[in-house]
C-alpha cells in the first residue's frame, strides 16, 4: 500500500483521533487549566508511541512539559526535527461561540465547503502538528520512512515558550538535525498554496495607571482628579500618529527598509482586498500611510491595545471614577528589532507621558525576535516539491505577521532555518470565538508532509 493510500483509508481514523485530542482543554495560560496541559501532553506521548516513535519521553520544565520522540532509522541519513505546541489560547468569551470550543464539530464555511472543523486549538496548533504524527505513521506503516525524524511538542507557546530556550541550550546534541519543519502558519489558499518565509517578533506588555487611592464618586471628584482610565486612553491614543506611524523614540531604528523592486514582488501574491474586507465586515482597511495591507502584515512593525479594563463593567450605572485602568499591548517586530531593547524603549516612553496625577506601572510578559528563512535551502526546496505533487502547483513564498518565537531561536542556537510549512488560511479564526480548520486542509496536509521527507532526503543529499 502507498503513503497516500494508505493516509485515504484512515481519514476517519485522524480525524477521530484529532478530536480526542480537542477536547483537552490544554490552555497554558489559565492555572485552572493545568491538569488538563498535562493531560494533552501524554496524549502526545502516547500518539508519538503508536505511530512508531523510539525514545519517547515528556520532559519536565519549570513550566509545562515538552514532549519529545524520535525515530532514528540511519544515522548517515537526514534528520527532520518536527516542532509543534500543544497548548492553545483561552476560548473567552465562550458566549461567542456557535459550538463549544472544546467539543469539536465539523461544520461548512465559505472557505472550507467541505467541511472544517471548529474547536479551539483546531488550526493553531493542534491540528497542525498531529499532521505530522498521522504522516509519520503512514510512513512508517508503509516502511516509507525516508529521513531520520525527532519530535519536539511544547505546552507553552502560547504563553511565550518561557522555558524551550533553556531545554534547547541543554539538549543541542538531542535536538541536532538537518532541517526544522514547523506547521503553525497559514498558506493562502487551497488554490494558492504558499510557504511562510517570514514571521515578526514580539513584545507584548501590560500597563497600569494608578490614580486615587480608592475608587471615588464621579460627582463629587470628577473634573478635580486624574480618570486613570480617561488618561490612559489618551495615552494609547498618542502612541500612534495620524499616519498610524508609531511615535515611540527610537522605535524604527534598525526597522529595515526595503527596495521597491521587493515590496512589488511582495504584493504579487494572489490577494483580493474587496473579499479581505467582506469577509471581516469592514468598510475599509487601516494602517500605516504609505503600505498596503500585505506590506503592513508582513514587514512593517504595529502596536495594538489586546485588552483595556478598569471601573465599573457590570449591569446597570454606576457613577465611579476608578483608582485604576489597565491595558495589554503587544508590538508586533521586524528583523534587527530586539524584543528587549523595543520593550525598554516602550516602558520608558510610557512612563514619560504620563502626567503627574497618576502613577504608571509597566510589566513586560513575553517577546520574541522575528525571523526569516532563504527560499534557496534544501528544506524549502523540499517542501516546494512537496506542495508541487500535493497540490499541482509551484509554493507561493510569503512573509507573515504572525509571531513564533522558537523559530529565531532554531536559527541561533541550533544553526537551522525553520521550514514552515502550514495549512491553515487566514479566515480560521484563530485565537478568536469559532476557530476551525479545514478537513481537507488536514488530510491534504498529512500527504504533503510524507512527501516532504521524500524530497527532503533527495534535496540535502545534492
Amino acid at each position: 500500500m502507498s503513503v497516500k493510500q494508505f493516509i485515504s483509508e484512515n481519514q476517519q481514523r485522524f480525524i477521530e483521533e484529532l478530536f480526542e485530542l480537542l477536547r483537552i482543554p490544554s490552555v497554558s495560560a489559565d492555572p485552572k487549566f493545568k491538569d488538563d496541559v498535562f493531560k494533552a501532553a501524554e496524549f502526545v506521548k502516547e500518539s508519538l508511541e503508536k505511530a512508531g516513535a523510539d525514545q519517547v519521553e515528556v520532559c519536565q520544565t519549570a513550566g509545562y512539559p515538552i514532549v519529545y520522540g524520535e525515530k532514528i532509522i540511519d544515522p548517515s541519513l537526514p534528520t527532520v526535527l518536527v516542532y509543534g505546541h500543544y497548548d492553545v489560547q483561552p476560548a473567552d468569551p465562550y458566549e461567542l461561540w456557535d459550538s463549544p470550543p472544546f467539543e469539536p464539530v465539523i461544520k461548512k464555511t465559505p472557505r472550507h465547503p467541505e467541511g472544517a472543523i471548529f474547536a479551539r486549538g483546531s488550526a493553531d496548533d493542534k491540528g497542525q502538528f498531529y499532521m505530522h504524527v498521522k504522516a509519520f505513521e503512514a510512513m512508517m506503516a508503509n516502511e516509507a520512512l525516508p529521513c531520520n525524524v525527532k519530535f519536539m511538542i511544547e505546552g507553552e507557546e502560547e504563553v511565550g515558550s518561557e522555558h524551550l530556550d533553556i531545554f534547547v541550550k541543554e539538549n543541542k546534541e538531542k535536538l541536532k538535525a538537518d532541517v526544522v519543519l514547523v506547521s503553525d502558519t497559514h498558506m493562502i489558499s487551497l488554490e494558492n498554496p504558499s510557504v511562510t518565509v517570514g514571521l515578526r517578533g514580539l513584545a507584548y506588555m501590560q500597563v497600569e495607571v494608578i490614580g486615587p487611592n480608592r475608587d471615588l464618586h464621579s460627582g463629587t471628584y470628577g473634573g478635580a482628579v486624574g480618570n486613570p482610565i480617561n488618561i490612559l486612553c489618551k495615552m494609547i491614543a498618542s502612541l500612534q500618529d495620524e499616519n498610524n506611524h508609531i511615535t515611540i523614540p527610537g522605535f524604527y531604528d534598525k526597522v529595515e527598509e526595503y527596495s521597491q523592486e521587493y515590496r512589488d514582488n511582495l504584493n504579487k501574491a494572489p490577494f483580493d482586498l474587496e473579499a479581505y474586507k467582506k469577509e471581516l465586515d469592514i468598510e475599509d482597511v487601516h494602517g500605516e500611510a504609505g503600505f498596503s495591507t500585505i506590506e503592513r502584515v508582513g514587514i512593517r512593525p504595529t502596536l495594538d491595545v489586546n485588552g483595556i479594563w478598569g471601573g465599573y463593567t457590570g449591569e446597570g450605572a454606576k457613577t465611579v471614577l476608578p483608582s485604576k485602568a489597565y491595558a495589554k499591548i503587544s508590538m508586533r517586530l521586524v528583523p534587527n528589532q530586539d524584543h528587549k531593547e523595543i520593550a525598554k524603549l516602550f516602558e520608558e516612553h510610557f512612563k514619560s507621558i504620563a502626567p503627574k496625577s497618576v502613577k504608571v506601572k509597566v510589566t513586560p510578559h513575553h517577546g520574541g525576535a522575528a525571523a526569516v528563512v532563504s527560499t534557496e535551502t534544501p528544506g524549502y526546496r523540499a517542501a516546494d516539491l512537496a506542495i508541487q505533487e500535493a497540490f499541482g502547483k509551484k509554493a507561493i513564498p510569503t512573509r507573515e505577521g504572525g509571531s513564533i518565537p522558537i523559530c529565531a531561536l532554531f536559527q541561533k542556537e541550533l544553526g537551522l532555518d525553520p521550514i514552515l510549512l502550514g495549512f491553515g488560511l487566514d479566515t480560521d479564526a484563530l485565537h478568536s470565538p469559532n476557530e476551525h480548520y479545514g478537513v481537507k486542509n488536514y488530510l491534504m496536509g498529512i500527504e504533503t508532509i510524507a512527501s516532504f521527507f521524500k524530497h527532503f532526503k533527495e534535496e540535502a543529499s545534492k
